[in-house]
Protein backbone atom coordinates (compact mmCIF):
# COMPACT_ATOMS: atom_id res chain seq x y z
CA UNK A 1 0.00 0.00 0.00
CA UNK A 2 1.39 3.50 -0.62
CA UNK A 3 2.55 5.15 1.97
CA UNK A 4 1.01 9.00 2.73
CA UNK A 5 2.98 12.19 2.99
CA UNK A 6 2.95 15.60 3.11
CA UNK A 7 5.27 15.82 0.13
CA UNK A 8 3.71 13.42 -1.96
CA UNK A 9 4.42 12.03 -5.07
CA UNK A 10 4.53 14.85 -7.73
CA UNK A 11 7.99 16.13 -7.65
CA UNK A 12 9.62 12.90 -8.01
CA UNK A 13 7.01 11.81 -10.67
CA UNK A 14 8.08 15.08 -12.91
CA UNK A 15 11.86 14.18 -11.99
CA UNK A 16 11.55 10.10 -13.04
CA UNK A 17 9.40 11.15 -16.37
CA UNK A 18 12.38 13.85 -17.26
CA UNK A 19 15.18 11.31 -16.74
CA UNK A 20 13.31 8.78 -18.57
CA UNK A 21 12.52 10.91 -21.42
CA UNK A 22 16.07 12.14 -22.06
CA UNK A 23 17.29 8.77 -22.06
CA UNK A 24 14.72 8.04 -24.72
CA UNK A 25 16.00 11.21 -26.54
CA UNK A 26 19.97 10.62 -26.25
CA UNK A 27 18.82 6.82 -27.53
CA UNK A 28 17.25 8.45 -30.44
CA UNK A 29 13.98 6.52 -30.40
CA UNK A 30 10.66 8.28 -30.97
CA UNK A 31 7.94 8.46 -28.57
CA UNK A 32 6.21 5.66 -31.22
CA UNK A 33 9.14 3.39 -31.68
CA UNK A 34 9.63 3.12 -27.85
CA UNK A 35 5.83 2.47 -26.89
CA UNK A 36 5.85 -0.44 -29.78
CA UNK A 37 8.57 -1.59 -27.84
CA UNK A 38 7.05 -1.65 -24.37
CA UNK A 39 3.49 -2.58 -25.80
CA UNK A 40 1.71 0.28 -24.38
CA UNK A 41 0.04 3.00 -26.03
CA UNK A 42 1.74 6.39 -26.72
CA UNK A 43 -0.39 8.38 -24.36
CA UNK A 44 1.00 6.02 -21.61
CA UNK A 45 4.21 7.14 -22.34
CA UNK A 46 3.45 10.94 -22.66
CA UNK A 47 1.96 10.74 -18.92
CA UNK A 48 5.00 9.10 -17.93
CA UNK A 49 7.33 11.56 -19.48
CA UNK A 50 5.12 14.44 -18.22
CA UNK A 51 5.32 13.38 -14.61
CA UNK A 52 1.57 12.53 -14.45
CA UNK A 53 1.54 9.23 -12.62
CA UNK A 54 3.19 6.49 -10.77
CA UNK A 55 5.28 4.21 -12.05
CA UNK A 56 6.63 0.29 -10.96
CA UNK A 57 10.03 -0.61 -10.62
CA UNK A 58 9.56 -3.28 -13.26
CA UNK A 59 7.78 -1.11 -16.01
CA UNK A 60 10.99 1.45 -15.41
CA UNK A 61 13.25 -1.17 -15.50
CA UNK A 62 11.84 -2.41 -19.05
CA UNK A 63 12.41 1.36 -20.47
CA UNK A 64 15.72 1.18 -19.27
CA UNK A 65 16.17 -1.92 -21.10
CA UNK A 66 14.80 -0.32 -24.58
CA UNK A 67 16.81 2.56 -23.96
CA UNK A 68 20.23 0.62 -23.35
CA UNK A 69 20.73 2.57 -20.13
CA UNK A 70 23.82 1.69 -17.82
CA UNK A 71 22.84 -0.47 -14.81
CA UNK A 72 23.93 1.89 -12.38
CA UNK A 73 21.03 4.20 -14.34
CA UNK A 74 18.36 2.10 -14.64
CA UNK A 75 18.79 1.06 -10.16
CA UNK A 76 18.74 4.83 -10.17
CA UNK A 77 15.22 5.22 -10.99
CA UNK A 78 14.23 2.54 -10.07
CA UNK A 79 14.58 3.48 -6.76
CA UNK A 80 13.09 6.88 -7.49
CA UNK A 81 9.95 5.00 -8.95
CA UNK A 82 9.44 4.17 -5.62
CA UNK A 83 9.11 7.45 -4.65
CA UNK A 84 6.65 7.79 -7.26
CA UNK A 85 4.01 5.75 -5.49
CA UNK A 86 3.76 7.67 -2.44
CA UNK A 87 0.50 9.59 -1.37
CA UNK A 88 0.11 13.21 -0.73
CA UNK A 89 -2.92 14.34 1.87
CA UNK A 90 -4.54 15.89 -1.42
CA UNK A 91 -5.38 12.27 -2.94
CA UNK A 92 -8.10 11.80 0.06
CA UNK A 93 -9.99 14.50 -2.02
CA UNK A 94 -9.34 13.35 -5.57
CA UNK A 95 -13.49 13.34 -6.34
CA UNK A 96 -13.14 17.16 -5.66
CA UNK A 97 -9.40 18.35 -6.95
CA UNK A 98 -9.25 18.11 -10.83
CA UNK A 99 -6.27 16.29 -12.11
CA UNK A 100 -4.63 19.71 -13.44
CA UNK A 101 -5.01 21.33 -10.15
CA UNK A 102 -3.57 17.97 -7.86
CA UNK A 103 -0.63 18.63 -9.75
CA UNK A 104 -0.09 22.25 -8.93
CA UNK A 105 -1.40 20.74 -4.67
CA UNK A 106 1.86 18.79 -4.64
CA UNK A 107 4.13 21.43 -6.66
CA UNK A 108 2.96 24.05 -3.92
CA UNK A 109 3.59 21.51 -0.64
CA UNK A 110 7.46 20.76 -2.39
CA UNK A 111 7.86 24.42 -3.06
CA UNK A 112 10.26 26.67 -0.98
CA UNK A 113 9.48 29.88 -2.51
CA UNK A 114 6.03 30.69 -4.06
CA UNK A 115 5.32 34.14 -5.10
CA UNK A 116 1.73 34.69 -6.52
CA UNK A 117 0.32 38.15 -8.29
CA UNK A 118 -3.48 38.18 -7.62
CA UNK A 119 -4.93 40.59 -9.53
CA UNK A 120 -8.58 39.96 -9.47
CA UNK A 121 -9.20 37.85 -5.70
CA UNK A 122 -7.63 36.55 -2.91
CA UNK A 123 -4.90 33.46 -3.51
CA UNK A 124 -6.02 30.26 -1.38
CA UNK A 125 -3.14 30.26 0.96
CA UNK A 126 -4.24 33.68 2.39
CA UNK A 127 -8.32 32.90 2.31
CA UNK A 128 -10.49 32.53 5.18
CA UNK A 129 -13.31 29.94 5.31
CA UNK A 130 -15.76 32.38 4.71
CA UNK A 131 -14.47 33.69 1.64
CA UNK A 132 -13.14 30.16 0.12
CA UNK A 133 -16.91 29.22 0.30
CA UNK A 134 -17.99 31.93 -1.26
CA UNK A 135 -15.16 31.88 -4.42
CA UNK A 136 -16.53 28.43 -4.39
CA UNK A 137 -20.23 29.11 -4.66
CA UNK A 138 -19.73 31.97 -7.38
CA UNK A 139 -17.70 30.69 -9.94
CA UNK A 140 -18.59 27.03 -9.19
CA UNK A 141 -22.35 27.36 -8.73
CA UNK A 142 -23.77 23.65 -9.73
CA UNK A 143 -21.36 22.12 -7.12
CA UNK A 144 -23.02 20.12 -4.29
CA UNK A 145 -22.85 21.52 -0.58
CA UNK A 146 -20.79 18.26 0.52
CA UNK A 147 -18.45 19.33 -2.54
CA UNK A 148 -18.06 22.86 -1.47
CA UNK A 149 -17.31 21.60 1.90
CA UNK A 150 -14.33 19.20 1.00
CA UNK A 151 -12.87 22.22 -1.60
CA UNK A 152 -12.78 24.42 1.59
CA UNK A 153 -11.17 21.39 3.38
CA UNK A 154 -8.53 21.28 0.95
CA UNK A 155 -7.86 25.71 1.22
CA UNK A 156 -7.11 24.24 5.17
CA UNK A 157 -4.55 21.37 4.32
CA UNK A 158 -2.63 23.56 1.65
CA UNK A 159 -2.72 26.47 4.18
CA UNK A 160 -1.00 24.71 6.63
CA UNK A 161 1.70 23.71 4.36
CA UNK A 162 2.60 27.85 5.64
CA UNK A 163 3.15 26.66 9.40
CA UNK A 164 4.75 23.36 9.13
CA UNK A 165 8.02 22.45 10.77
CA UNK A 166 9.54 19.97 8.70
CA UNK A 167 10.72 20.83 5.99
CA UNK A 168 10.74 24.39 6.69
CA UNK A 169 7.77 26.42 5.22
CA UNK A 170 7.73 27.97 1.50
CA UNK A 171 8.41 31.84 1.49
CA UNK A 172 5.07 33.32 0.45
CA UNK A 173 5.17 36.86 -1.57
CA UNK A 174 2.02 38.20 -2.98
CA UNK A 175 1.32 40.83 -4.97
CA UNK A 176 -2.31 42.02 -4.35
CA UNK A 177 -4.37 44.71 -6.56
CA UNK A 178 -6.17 47.37 -4.55
CA UNK A 179 -9.23 46.17 -6.46
CA UNK A 180 -9.50 43.12 -5.01
CA UNK A 181 -9.94 44.69 -1.24
CA UNK A 182 -12.50 46.42 -2.57
CA UNK A 183 -14.58 43.91 -4.52
CA UNK A 184 -16.26 42.25 -1.04
CA UNK A 185 -18.05 39.25 -0.26
CA UNK A 186 -21.98 39.27 0.27
CA UNK A 187 -21.47 39.70 4.13
CA UNK A 188 -19.29 42.62 4.83
CA UNK A 189 -18.05 41.91 8.44
CA UNK A 190 -16.91 38.26 6.85
CA UNK A 191 -14.81 40.57 4.23
CA UNK A 192 -13.43 42.29 6.99
CA UNK A 193 -12.26 39.42 8.53
CA UNK A 194 -10.67 38.40 5.49
CA UNK A 195 -8.89 41.29 5.38
CA UNK A 196 -7.73 41.04 9.12
CA UNK A 197 -6.83 37.57 8.51
CA UNK A 198 -4.39 38.34 5.74
CA UNK A 199 -3.11 41.33 7.96
CA UNK A 200 -2.52 38.79 10.67
CA UNK A 201 -0.84 36.61 8.06
CA UNK A 202 1.95 39.07 7.39
CA UNK A 203 2.52 40.08 11.11
CA UNK A 204 3.54 36.66 11.88
CA UNK A 205 5.88 36.84 9.15
CA UNK A 206 3.81 33.89 7.09
CA UNK A 207 3.69 35.79 4.23
CA UNK A 208 4.60 39.25 2.57
CA UNK A 209 1.86 41.34 1.00
CA UNK A 210 2.20 44.05 -0.99
CA UNK A 211 -0.37 46.13 -2.58
CA UNK A 212 -0.97 47.62 -6.02
CA UNK A 213 -2.82 50.95 -5.66
CA UNK A 214 -5.43 51.72 -8.26
CA UNK A 215 -3.38 54.48 -9.20
CA UNK A 216 -0.47 52.43 -10.41
CA UNK A 217 -0.84 52.61 -13.87
CA UNK A 218 -0.08 50.00 -16.44
CA UNK A 219 2.97 47.31 -15.46
CA UNK A 220 4.48 44.16 -16.67
CA UNK A 221 2.38 41.70 -14.70
CA UNK A 222 -0.98 43.13 -16.97
CA UNK A 223 0.54 41.24 -19.89
CA UNK A 224 -0.03 37.55 -17.55
CA UNK A 225 -3.66 38.30 -18.03
CA UNK A 226 -4.41 36.85 -14.62
CA UNK A 227 -3.37 35.37 -11.82
CA UNK A 228 0.27 33.11 -11.82
CA UNK A 229 2.76 31.58 -8.96
CA UNK A 230 5.81 31.46 -9.42
CA UNK A 231 7.30 27.97 -7.63
CA UNK A 232 11.06 27.83 -6.54
CA UNK A 233 12.25 24.63 -5.18
CA UNK A 234 15.46 23.76 -3.30
CA UNK A 235 17.40 20.09 -4.51
CA UNK A 236 16.13 16.93 -2.38
CA UNK A 237 18.00 14.13 -1.00
CA UNK A 238 19.22 13.20 -4.69
CA UNK A 239 20.63 16.68 -5.08
CA UNK A 240 18.34 16.98 -8.13
CA UNK A 241 16.16 20.51 -7.83
CA UNK A 242 12.77 20.60 -9.37
CA UNK A 243 13.17 23.42 -11.91
CA UNK A 244 11.15 26.73 -11.23
CA UNK A 245 7.92 26.55 -12.56
CA UNK A 246 4.98 28.83 -13.60
CA UNK A 247 1.46 27.67 -12.98
CA UNK A 248 -1.22 30.28 -15.07
CA UNK A 249 -4.81 28.82 -13.60
CA UNK A 250 -7.90 29.30 -16.12
CA UNK A 251 -11.66 28.35 -15.84
CA UNK A 252 -11.11 24.58 -16.66
CA UNK A 253 -7.54 23.83 -16.67
CA UNK A 254 -4.08 25.06 -15.65
CA UNK A 255 -0.63 25.91 -17.89
CA UNK A 256 2.83 24.56 -16.00
CA UNK A 257 5.68 26.35 -17.93
CA UNK A 258 9.54 25.50 -16.74
CA UNK A 259 11.07 26.38 -19.96
CA UNK A 260 14.23 28.44 -19.07
CA UNK A 261 12.52 31.41 -21.52
CA UNK A 262 9.20 30.82 -20.06
CA UNK A 263 10.11 31.33 -16.34
CA UNK A 264 12.64 34.26 -17.20
CA UNK A 265 9.47 36.15 -18.60
CA UNK A 266 7.54 35.61 -15.58
CA UNK A 267 10.71 36.64 -13.69
CA UNK A 268 10.99 40.08 -15.24
CA UNK A 269 7.23 40.49 -14.87
CA UNK A 270 7.45 39.76 -11.59
CA UNK A 271 10.48 42.23 -11.06
CA UNK A 272 8.50 44.90 -12.92
CA UNK A 273 6.05 45.21 -10.31
CA UNK A 274 8.54 46.65 -7.35
CA UNK A 275 8.42 50.09 -8.61
CA UNK A 276 4.42 49.71 -8.65
CA UNK A 277 3.62 48.22 -5.24
CA UNK A 278 3.23 49.79 -1.90
CA UNK A 279 6.10 49.15 0.54
CA UNK A 280 5.24 46.73 3.40
CA UNK A 281 4.09 48.93 6.16
CA UNK A 282 1.54 51.15 3.59
CA UNK A 283 0.30 48.01 2.19
CA UNK A 284 -1.07 47.04 5.50
CA UNK A 285 -1.82 50.65 6.27
CA UNK A 286 -4.45 50.44 3.52
CA UNK A 287 -5.61 46.41 3.83
CA UNK A 288 -6.37 47.69 7.70
CA UNK A 289 -7.99 51.11 6.43
CA UNK A 290 -9.82 48.55 3.85
CA UNK A 291 -10.89 46.21 6.75
CA UNK A 292 -12.30 49.15 8.69
CA UNK A 293 -14.53 50.16 5.58
CA UNK A 294 -16.14 46.74 5.66
CA UNK A 295 -17.19 46.99 9.75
Amino acid sequence: MPTVTDAGSTVPRRQLGRRLRQLREDAGITVKAAADALEWSTPKLWRIEGGMVSMRSLDVEAMCRVYAAPRTVTDELMTLAKQTRTRGWWHAYADVIPGWFELYVGLEAAASRLRTYAPEVVPGLLRTEAYAEEALRVTQPALPDEAVRRMVAVTGHRQATLSRRTPPPPKLEVVLNESVLRRSLRDRAAMAAQLHHILALTERRTATVRIMPLDAGLHPAVAAGGTFTILTFTPRDSGEAEPPTVYHEGLTAASYLDKTADVEAYDNAWAGLRGAVLDEADSRALLADAAKSYE
